[in-house]
């Protein structure tokens, strides 16, 4: 290890140590400030003295007091009464394993859904329990802040009994847009897997089954998807002259299929679905984290994305909870959960999902309460969910709906029917729950539903809302997991692989061009040395036959000079023999002289 790091790493403790004094100074003087408010307060009401109880609430109350007394639990309120009144006697409390179970928290917009689920958060933490909590609006954050008590929020918790302190919560603030004082939370797309990306791309079941092939063709050539450009680099080569081939023996992909992944690809990449894509890529491990006090640490995952892109949001909190699945130790039925993730905005996992999506989704939430970890879905409508999702809850916490037209009333029918039966009128009291009430509903520690108890939900100890950005970023800034997950990197992976595929391919298709290039001139210089050759065969032939021709010229000169020769020759002997003929004839017949 270095000189720099070991002063970053004496940094970023001396920064957590300065963070951690300055939250406990913050906790005493908020907590002096709520005794000193509730002090002084004339107006709280105080709650009543416990009395004997009859009926539902008594009935109520014996079943949760049965569930504090036997079960590791956490108390989230106090029952009311039929006229609105909190029963301070009379604490709902939730057993920890029953949060194993998963749950539901439901209502209407603007009912304190949002609160019920910081609650939750803060409760599961003080009993060491870790969470995930995704932020659609961002006014989570506060959970990093001690509250500050007013003289309503006194008045709400000194009615139900509530033994109300300010407090700050450990927290981990994860987002998947580089979103400043945050740590990036990314995954491979090779870990995301092709089933979870074709719902991001929203293919069809073709589209989704040719890009499984891709997938499986990509991991037996070794490469490695670590972001969005080496996909569609993958995509790229087999539309290519050189991967086509290979692209027909993919189950018979057509380059028609092919081509619309990457379109959507690139639509995804233009969405900003490159920021959640790389690498160093998030170990979902790190979400089991406890703080040096035995406190859960809470997890904060920001998520604006659930209103531009629901698909890529909820799909990526789906890979979450299925790596954990696959990389989770199996532990049973436990105490309480390692890890609850609350899910909100869940109805828009399933909204246009295909078949083996959804079934996949319910695989995963039915066995992965073998691991630990427990999932609290939020949502408007009970309906919202698969009734095979609604009947593996064990946890129901059902906040006001509103039922003015005939679908709302008929959503309420089905919620109604979604919870125990009860001699309550429930069509009527959910429909006049005020903000921060709700009807509850769980699973003792023998299984067995309680009564649905109205419930008035006890106040966060945190600041309900955004925490100041100031806050946020020192606890950036001390973060193990900042430096853990922070620059994103480029290694080595399918993107430079079949970049040097290519250029192999090419120097190979060069070196062929020119080694064809070069046969080509050799015969075409062949060709011409034949043709010259043929032209000299030609010339001497013609040559020769010249000299024949002088040679028989000059014979027949010599033959016709040799016939002259003779013809003289002939002409010289007849000559003389005419003369010595004649010599002899005078001879006989003249006048010679005879010789003696």
């Amino acid at each position: 290890m270095t000189d720099a790091e070991i002063a970053r790493l004496q940094a970023a403790a001396a920064a957590a140590a300065a963070k951690a004094a300055r939250l406990e100074a913050e906790a005493a003087a908020a907590a002096l400030a709520a005794a000193t408010a509730a002090a002084e307060s004339p107006n709280l009401h105080k709650p009543a003295a416990s009395t004997p109880l009859s009926g539902y609430p008594a009935e109520v109350q014996a079943s949760y007091r049965h569930i504090a007394d036997t079960n590791p639990s956490i108390t989230i309120g106090a029952m009311i009464d039929e006229d609105g009144s909190a029963l301070a006697q009379v604490p709902i409390s939730v057993p920890l394993a029953t949060l194993n179970r998963h749950g539901l928290i439901s209502g209407a917009t603007g009912t304190g859904k949002t609160r019920t689920l910081q609650l939750l958060a803060e409760q599961l933490a003080r009993a060491g329990v870790p969470s995930l909590v995704t932020d659609v609006k961002g006014d989570l954050t506060g959970i990093a802040e001690a509250g500050t008590p007013t003289e309503k929020l006194l008045a709400r918790t000194s009615e139900l009994g509530q033994h109300w302190q300010p407090q700050a919560f450990n927290i981990e603030y994860f987002t998947v847009n580089n979103q400043p004082a945050a740590t990036a939370l990314r995954t491979t797309v090779t870990a995301f897997g092709p089933l979870l990306l074709a719902r991001v791309l929203g293919l069809n079941d073709t589209q989704e089954s040719a890009l499984t092939l891709i997938f499986h063709w990509a991991d037996k050539e070794h490469l490695e998807l670590i972001d969005l450009t080496d996909l569609r680099e993958v995509i790229d080569y087999l539309l290519s002259d050189e991967g086509k081939p290979i692209l027909k023996t993919l189950g018979g992909i057509s380059s028609a299929t092919a081509g619309v992944i990457l379109r959507e690809i690139a639509t995804l990449q233009a969405q900003g679905g490159d920021d959640f894509f790389g690498v160093p890529d998030f170990a979902t491990r790190d979400l089991l984290r406890t703080s040096n006090n035995g406190q859960g640490i809470i997890s904060l995952l920001s998520l604006p994305q659930l209103a531009t892109n629901p698909r890529l949001a909820t799909t990526l909190i789906m890979w979450l909870i299925a790596d954990l699945f696959s990389g989770l130790d199996e532990v049973g039925d436990t105490d309480k959960p390692r890890l609850t993730i609350f899910f909100d905005e869940a109805h828009l996992l399933f909204a246009d999902a295909s078949k083996a999506f959804i079934d996949q989704v319910i695989h995963t939430v039915r066995l992965i309460r073998s691991k630990g970890v427990g999932i609290i879905f939020i949502t408007q409508h009970p309906t919202d969910l698969p009734e095979a999702v609604l009947g593996q809850l064990g946890a129901k916490i059902q906040h006001a709906l509103r039922a003015f037209t005939p679908k709302e009333q008929k959503q309420l029918r089905a919620t109604v029917d979604s919870l125990p039966v009860s001699p309550l009128d429930l069509s009527k009291r959910i429909t006049e729950l005020g903000t921060g009430e709700a009807l509850i509903s769980v699973l003792d520690g023998r299984g067995i539903p309680t009564p649905v108890a109205p419930t008035k939900l006890y106040a966060p100890q945190s600041v309900m809302g955004p925490a100041n950005q100031a806050t946020l970023q020192q606890l950036h800034e001390s973060s193990r997991l900042a430096i853990k997950y922070g620059a994103p990197m480029n290694p080595y992976s399918a993107f430079e692989k079949l970049a040097a595929r290519k250029a192999e391919h090419l120097q190979q298709q060069q070196a062929a061009a020119a080694a064809e290039a070069q046969a080509k001139a050799e015969a075409e210089r062949r060709k011409q040395l034949e043709k010259e050759q043929l032209a000299q065969a030609r010339r001497l032939e013609q040559e020769a036959k010249a000299l024949r021709r002088q040679e028989q010229e000059r014979q027949r000169e010599q033959e016709r000079a040799a016939r002259q020769r003779n013809k003289l020759i002939d002409s010289v002997v007849r000559s003389v023999g005419g003369q010595l003929g004649r010599e002899i004839t005078r001879s006989i017949f003249g006048t010679s002289r005879r010789r003696k």
